[in-house]
């Protein structure tokens, strides 16, 4: 007679063991065996898939560019010339402001070159400049500068973050097409074989919701982090407002 050591002894060298092939079996009896059920799966397998991708791409990259937007501040606070700023812009690319002050920038050096001519024609006799002292043609055309400048960075924020929101929309509706596809089948069994039996019914109905599953389970994380990534947009935006203040006082209170 086996004592229940020698009995756990032959469990444990049995190869792969019962239990394994057990879960198996029961992971392989969840997976549907219609063909449109199958498809349904394997679309909300895609919209799951590509929205996990751009969730991870899209948290690497708002959390680059608030390290850099950081660090961009930081710079353009402690320093005393435009030119000090530009030389490290291109280090800091991912930061949003760092477009819009290359947009201004640029904008204030070509009005600032159109200018240096006519103030030269001008001399000391101006009212309203110094001998040397270069002045701006028009703030508002720095303004309206930023102002692209700023529609770019959003642009670029969002990009690929809609795709979230259609996910979020349209997955739900596709796991219940399955669902409703799956329990059809099942009925037209239970008409085929004229029994009502639990044994009979349950099988094909929970076959059938695990599309819905799927469905939410591509959702949720999509609507989720959707209505994150949104935030961040509106809070960007925000720092770029804030920061085109800021360079227009600047440019005012010294070139104008």
């Amino acid at each position: 007679m086996d004592t229940p050591g020698s009995l756990l002894a032959l469990l444990l060298q049995a190869p792969g063991g019962a239990l394994p092939d057990a879960s198996n079996a029961r992971a392989l009896e969840l997976v549907p065996h219609s063909l449109i059920a199958q498809v349904v799966l394997a679309i909300l397998a895609v919209f799951s898939i590509a929205s996990w991708a751009i969730i991870l791409y899209k948290l690497v990259a708002f959390r680059r560019a608030e390290k850099q937007t950081e660090q961009f501040l930081d710079v353009f606070r402690r320093s005393n010339k435009f030119s000090e700023v530009q030389a490290v812009c291109r280090s800091l690319g991912e930061s949003p402001l760092v477009g819009l002050f290359q947009a201004g920038y640029a904008e204030l050096t070509a009005q600032l070159k159109q200018a240096a001519p006519v103030e030269a024609s001008l001399g000391p006799s101006n009212p309203r400049t110094a001998p040397g002292r270069p002045t701006l043609k028009s703030l508002t055309a720095v303004d309206r500068a930023l102002m692209r400048a700023s529609n770019v960075e959003i642009n670029k924020l969002e990009r690929r973050v809609p795709f979230l929101a259609t996910t979020a929309s349209i997955t739900p509706f596709i796991g219940l097409f399955g669902t409703v596809w799956g329990i059809m089948s099942a009925f037209q069994g239970i008409g085929q074989t004229g029994s009502t039996n639990l044994g009979v019914v349950a099988p094909g109905i929970a076959e059938a919701l695990i599309a819905t599953a799927a469905g939410l389970a591509a959702a949720i994380p999509a609507v989720l982090f959707y209505n994150y990534y949104a935030q961040r947009v509106k809070l960007s935006a925000s720092e770029m407002d804030d920061f085109s203040m800021e360079f227009l006082n600047i440019a005012e209170r010294n070139f104008t």
